[in-house]
């Protein structure tokens, strides 16, 4: 039998590891490049000096860049040897970087309100109303961006307060109670956004002007352009105010609220697991690491715990 082509042993990759729940969208628009930069320069086969010969280009781009590209190829190497034994898996430390991980913007009220003012400017009518929803739903749910501008009208019960997060990370879907307030900005907004444009295109809870579903590439740009806007600035170099910080915020606010009633804070931390959609409890342990006050709450419980020894 002959092997398969390089197009359809990567097309049957990308098929098998998103069946396992691996979205891959960085990997579906990169390696196809990868794979015309091998047809470009007469490979017959994968080798390590092809796989760093492209994984390094554009030259001026930052290593880390560089050791993504790479690790992208070596994952597909891995699978291709497999039907191409020939094939090079390019080794791990090659291309040598250290991951700076951002430190988490951790939201004040005040901050998100100075947001959700500032979103209100927008001369747009419909850009404002969904800009307000937007950072306002993904501060009381914790939600990720992709899951808020991926949700549709069906998504939401408005009699049961519930929200339905369907094909999240790892093609999970989960569903979401809402507090009450939460429920009266939706409906609000939904009605307003439908007395603005009459006829979407899309199913899209959140819309562009056009009716589509809001592109993240915009939500991004925007977002930077209301951080400004509001005054919020940078605490520290990888101390950044990011959409995804709201996610922070949410998870340690409701460990601080259970800290602050003395409540079971185990058990809290397994609810707020699943609600934030971890595969894992330890990944939610992550979002609570840089706060300070709760850190000087979970010692103080310490302290009484152990009678004052610490």
């Amino acid at each position: 039998m002959t092997p398969p082509t390089f197009d359809q042993a990567l097309a049957d990759y990308l098929q098998v590891r998103r069946a396992l729940g691996y979205k891959l969208k960085a990997q579906g628009t990169l390696l196809p490049q990868f794979l015309t930069y091998l047809q470009e320069n007469g490979a017959q086969r994968l080798t390590t000096e092809h796989a760093l010969r492209w994984a390094t280009l554009p030259a001026n781009s930052s290593p880390t860049w560089w050791a993504r590209r790479l690790s992208m190829v070596r994952g597909f190497a891995r699978y291709l040897q497999n039907v191409h034994p020939s094939t090079e898996v390019p080794p791990t430390g090659v291309l040598l970087h250290k991951r700076q991980r951002a430190t988490p913007y951790l939201y004040s009220e005040q901050e998100i309100a100075a947001l959700i003012a500032a979103a209100g400017t927008l001369r747009v009518p419909l850009r404002a109303a969904t800009y307000q929803t937007l950072i306002g739903l993904l501060a009381a749910t914790g939600l990720r961006i992709g899951e808020a501008i991926g949700l549709d009208r069906g998504d939401f019960d408005s009699q049961h307060g519930l929200l339905t997060v369907r094909h999240a990370k790892f093609g999970k879907s989960r569903e979401i109670p809402l507090h009450p307030s939460t429920v009266e900005a939706l409906g609000v907004y939904l009605r307003r956004r439908d007395r603005l444009l009459h006829d979407p295109s899309e199913p899209a809870v959140f819309i562009s002007t056009t009716g589509t579903r809001l592109p993240y590439c915009d939500v991004y740009a925007t977002f930077g352009r209301l951080v400004g806007q509001a005054g919020l600035t940078p605490r520290s170099a990888h101390c950044r105010p990011r959409l995804h910080d709201f996610r922070h915020s949410f998870a340690v606010n409701t460990v601080l609220e259970g800290y602050r009633a003395d409540g079971d804070v185990q058990a809290r931390l397994s609810l707020l697991s699943t609600y934030l959609g971890h595969v894992d409890p330890i990944s939610s342990y992550w979002y609570l690491s840089a706060a300070p006050e709760l850190l000087a709450l979970a010692t103080g419980r310490l302290e009484r715990h152990l009678g004052g020894q610490l």
